[in-house]
């Protein structure tokens, strides 16, 4: 049997060896258009940053070593232009020089991944206007990067890639802003768990230019000057597009195989496309959301070398099937690690599912040993059921290790109310007897079952300030007078609680505040039981504050890096 493997990477790669170990006698040909095959993608931005020194890094394997090791005839700076289902045979082009040929396969694997969205903007064209997908985009960028000194970036996206090259390019000394169309960046994030990013990027030195669309790039003698819907920026040494990317479907569409979502090819859960000899896999391909069952693309490596396989093991007769993807994703901005798994909160109510979210601020292992950092972790859940739908965290160590668990539980079909019972490894350096996870799943308990209200951020601008509530902020009088927030002017320390519930009416609904959420709790367990009407605020004062702060930050005029 021949397999031709269209495309090198994660999910080709993956593929072509698993097929290798599965049939020590098939013809396996892979072809990638790039002269590099099974590059570390996600690494690409942190090679231009230095902290990837050497680029032969950057490839965990070479034509050479994958040859050496599996017999696989990988073809680099090779394009396959087209694809003849009814022979059989796919047409390639060396980019390198040398005559078109044909190639015959037996089963085909397509694995283009995706391409940079590039709007036709005017100027777009400029050498100053950079994408990043491949090694050769990564050493084009890193030698511009160099030569620009101290000089400076326009990064146009605030996705991934953009704020990972924002850290990148300001390790290397460039003043950096970025430019994103949406109020925030990072999509996959609600709003109030961003603001801790958005933030952290300014305490760096990276300008935020929110809400606002790129309309051209014009390039002068020396720099490029990136024009917005809100007037131009200062001149910049390169701008770099890193607005998302769309499935790369040229070869499907033009060979007649079914497309799907976002126009990425169809496929079932073989991996198999409408052509029973012909599979997909990677970020070219449409799969299912195992949070909401819907269809959409997922461009991570994890899923695509996971699709790999499967693809190869249906080809030599392995009953294997994809389940779908959740989209788990970790990302370093700097000092902090924020990670996501299933959907956002934003995501579930657009989509009419019922939800409620809880937040809180544990620290990363026990208290009282040394090295504690705090994090803030978002628990997103179906009502009344506790289905999990998502999970964000914000935070430093430990932040990657809670996520993982949140996303086995959602791929395994857990609620809110099994993560109490979850039993977690503990050690003071590591963890603590009640985990962030445990922790999580008893506040969704609580709210589920009816042992506590809350209220939310943008519920507070609707709270009365005639006097008819109370807006009570729980934390000790130190904290109290660092800072409240607006309306919290009554401050009872919940350790005063008890013995001052006289200073309170029972008439009046009371809204509490304290830090992070845990004292506001134990003062509405009290006073609910002292015939109060009470009601907690989701996340406490540290939240508050950073949604406050971003607020502030967006409507003053707006931190340009370019300009420090």
């Amino acid at each position: 049997m021949k397999i031709v493997i269209i495309g090198g990477v994660a999910g080709g790669a993956s593929a072509a060896a698993r097929l290798r170990r599965l049939d020590e006698q098939a013809e396996i040909v892979v072809f990638e258009r790039t002269g590099y095959m099974s590059y570390a993608n996600c690494g690409l931005p942190y090679y231009i940053g230095g902290v990837i020194r050497d680029e032969a890094d950057l490839s965990l394997q070479t034509p050479e070593s994958f040859y050496a090791r599996f017999r696989i005839d990988v073809r680099v700076r090779q394009e396959v232009t087209s694809i003849d289902r009814a022979a059989k045979t796919v047409s390639v082009r060396p980019l390198d020089g040398g005559a078109p040929y044909t190639e015959h396969y037996d089963k085909l694997i397509l694995s283009p991944g995706a391409r940079p969205v590039k709007p036709p903007l005017p100027g777009v064209d400029s050498a100053r206007v950079f994408t990043l997908r491949t090694v050769e985009d990564t050493l084009r960028l890193r030698a511009q990067a160099m030569s620009a000194g101290s000089g400076s970036a326009v990064i146009v996206g605030g996705g991934f890639i953009g704020v990972e090259l924002a850290e990148n390019f300001r390790e290397l000394g460039l003043r950096v802003t970025i430019v994103e169309k949406q109020p925030q960046l990072l999509g996959q994030f609600d709003a109030d768990m961003v603001s801790f990013l958005h933030a952290h990027l300014r305490e760096k030195g990276v300008g935020l230019l929110l809400g606002r669309s790129v309309e051209r790039f014009a390039e002068t003698a020396d720099g490029i000057i990136v024009h917005t819907d809100g007037g131009a920026l200062p001149q910049a040494d390169m701008a770099v597009l890193a607005i998302g990317v769309t499935p790369e479907n040229t070869l499907a569409e033009a060979a007649g195989l079914e497309l799907g979502a976002r126009g990425a090819i169809a496929v079932d859960a073989h991996m198999r496309t409408s052509d029973p000899d012909i599979y997909a896999v990677g970020d070219a391909v449409e799969v299912i959301d195992r949070t909401t069952g819907r269809r959409t693309t997922v461009a991570l490596a994890g899923p695509a070398n996971r699709q790999g396989r499967v693809a190869a093991d249906n080809i030599c007769s392995l009953p294997s099937v994809y389940r779908g993807a959740a989209g788990s994703s970790v990302l370093k901005v700097f000092d902090r690690t924020a990670a996501s798994t299933g959907i956002s909160e934003r995501t579930a109510r657009g989509l009419g599912i019922d939800c409620a979210a809880v937040i809180l601020s544990p620290l990363s292992h026990a208290s009282y040993y040394p090295g504690a950092q705090v994090m803030t972790l978002k628990l997103v859940f179906e009502t009344p059921s506790g289905k999990l739908l998502g999970a964000q965290i914000v935070g430093g160590d430990g932040v990657d290790k809670r996520i993982d668990v949140l996303a086995t539980a959602i791929q395994a079909g857990l609620t809110a109310f099994d993560l109490c019972d979850l039993e977690l490894s503990y050690a003071p350096p590591y963890s603590s007897a009640k985990d962030p996870v445990n922790m999580a799943g008893y506040m969704a308990e609580n709210l589920l079952t009816g042992k506590v209200r809350q209220i939310r951020f943008d519920d507070l601008a609707a709270l009365p300030r005639d006097g008819s509530v109370t807006l009570l902020d729980t934390r000790t009088s130190r904290e109290f007078r660092g800072g409240h927030a607006d309306g919290f002017d009554t401050n009872i320390p919940v350790d005063e609680l008890r013995s001052r519930l006289g200073e309170l009416d029972r008439s009046k609904p009371v809204y509490v505040m304290c830090q992070s959420g845990l004292r506001s709790y134990i003062a509405c367990r009290i006073l609910s039981q002292n015939g109060f009407a009470c009601c907690n605020f989701a996340g406490g004062y540290r939240l508050w504050r950073s949604i406050a702060q971003e607020a502030e930050a967006c409507a003053s005029a707006y931190p340009c890096g370019l300009e420090k």
